[in-house]
């Protein structure tokens, strides 16, 4: 059975890059804003979340507090396109296990979910 990840980026042309580069491999499933990846989160298994930074109403630090109450075991990686440091420190210290700056090349893309998934 294919590992799940779920993809949250409120931009829709990073959703359909990420699951272009990820489908075949895994189950991908997409969410286009921290609400809905919650709903996700509770009514689905995930085994890993691609979260964007950025996003409007809910940003991905508030997604991911929100979600470590109940799929705290899911592992995080962040995405973003700030290179603001105190961004990727924040999520690090709030327990993210990686963070990739958008755009990645999709090799180390793949690179690091296989290595998370792997340690499950």
């Amino acid at each position: 059975m294919q590992k799940r990840i779920l993809v949250v980026d409120d931009d829709e042309m990073n959703l359909a890059r990420t699951q272009l580069i990820l489908e075949g491999e895994y189950d991908v499933l997409l969410a286009d804003s921290g609400v809905r990846a919650l709903h996700i989160l509770k009514t689905q298994k995930v085994d890993l979340v691609l979260l964007d930074i950025d996003m409007p109403l809910m940003n991905g630090m508030e997604t991911f507090e929100r979600m470590k109450g109940f799929a705290s075991d899911v592992p995080v990686i962040f995405l973003t396109a700030s290179g603001d440091v105190g961004d990727v420190v924040g999520a690090l210290l709030l327990g993210a296990v990686n963070y990739l700056k958008k755009p990645c090349p999709p090799q180390e893309l793949k690179k690091r979910v296989a290595q998370e998934l792997d340690k499950k």
